[in-house]
């Protein structure tokens, strides 16, 4: 039996996570919470003697009972800079390197979750529109489950990116325009082929597969949190689990305040995140013509924003656009610099400490971590 229930924070409705959930009545997204589990400061040594993103199954969607789809995701490094951080003023900066999950991504984390829980539900079928790594997350989950995978992506979409998605065998369709017209399509073929949609935050568990990163850090830092998380945001799913993971982990006893401030980057050619942060609201409104370089930043309308809006805001955190030349340059000079190789998000997410500094938000001795989100060879 599973002990979770789903919540949504924006109209209070809650649910039992029966069958395949998607969203909430009002079409918000469910959040995943674990009212009756308890979790003991000597638990934390149990988790230390496991191995990756499973290692803390006590806070995902899981029973005792179940075995998840697994490749051996999480336990990425994490790494303190050293010529890097000089080389943009900041003295304490650590890059969390999502780029060593398998398929070159933190979207591993988020597919490994989503495909467990549905195929315990019966699910063959999945489909998803894709920036791009979460296209080749899917392939691989999808066929490591015995499950069919259909991926709509935009034609601008990297090359090897879409290579990786038809060689873990991914059903790839090549669309003009973005994410969002990608999204229309997979919700089309959902309906007439029957098929599973795991679009970012369209259903509850891809959002605690990576809220494991929050988990993960703080546990690479001995329980205690970064005074501020640099994180690279299109979905925006990264960003929300790592709040609520820390939110969890607070309530747990596993460490204590302050909560790190928490900043999204994002691309001058695709930013409603920065733009609704900048006006005060509490929604992000559709970007126009969305290009960027960074595949994974380019989401006009993220439907997370308002949860998004609230962790920048709850932490006294920020939101700063870069552009396209300043990703480029920033992620060449990063990967030369730490011999870590950058993806153009996880370039972006440099380019932010470094605007964040000069700004004065940000103070050069601050512990600060920025998420290099995916691997820099996928766009090569």
């Amino acid at each position: 039996m599973m002990d979770w229930i789903l919540e949504c924070p924006q109209c209070q409705a809650t649910a039992q996570p029966e069958g395949l959930p998607t969203v909430c009545p009002e079409g918000h997204p469910w959040l995943v919470r674990y009212p009756d589990r308890q979790h003991g400061i000597v638990s934390r040594a149990r988790v230390r003697r496991r191995q990756g993103m499973w290692r803390f199954r006590e806070f995902l969607p899981i029973t005792s009972k179940e075995n998840p789809i697994t490749l051996g995701e999480g336990d990425t490094p994490l790494l303190r800079t050293v010529t890097l951080g000089r080389e943009i003023g900041h003295k304490n900066l650590w890059i969390k390197d999502e780029a060593t999950n398998p398929t070159g991504s933190f979207k591993a984390r988020g597919m490994s979750a989503a495909v467990t829980r549905a195929v315990l539900h019966g699910v063959t079928d999945f489909v998803l529109p894709t920036a791009g790594n979460a296209g080749v997350a899917a392939s691989a989950y999808g066929r490591r489950a015995g499950a069919g995978v259909k991926v709509f992506a935009p034609k601008t979409t990297p090359a090897t990116i879409l290579s990786q998605i038809e060689t873990f065998g991914g059903d790839l369709v090549l669309l003009e325009g973005h994410i969002g017209d990608c999204g229309r399509e997979a919700r089309a073929w959902a309906k007439s082929a029957s098929a599973y949609d795991i679009l970012t935050l369209k259903e509850p568990y891809r959002i605690e597969g990576k809220k494991t990163m929050g988990l993960e850090l703080a546990l690479q830092l001995d329980w205690k949190l970064p005074r501020a998380v640099i994180y690279p945001t299109g979905g925006g799913t990264g960003l929300i689990g790592m709040w609520k993971a820390f939110h969890e982990l607070l309530e747990a006893g596993w460490i204590e305040p302050p909560l790190p401030r928490m900043f999204t980057v994002q691309a001058e050619g695709c930013a409603p995140v920065v733009r609704a942060f900048e006006e005060n609201a509490i929604t992000c409104e559709p970007w126009a013509d969305p290009t960027t370089i960074a595949a994974g930043l380019r989401v006009p309308a993220p439907l997370g924003g308002p949860l998004i809006l609230t962790a920048l805001r709850e932490s006294g955190g920020g939101a700063v656009a870069v552009s396209d030349e300043v990703i480029a340059q920033t992620s060449l000079l990063a990967t030369r610099s730490e011999g870590i190789d950058f993806s153009p998000e996880g370039g972006a997410g440099v380019a932010a400490v470094r605007l964040l500094v000069e700004r004065g938000i940000l103070a050069p001795g601050d512990q600060t971590v920025v998420f290099n989100t995916g691997a820099g060879w996928l766009y090569r």
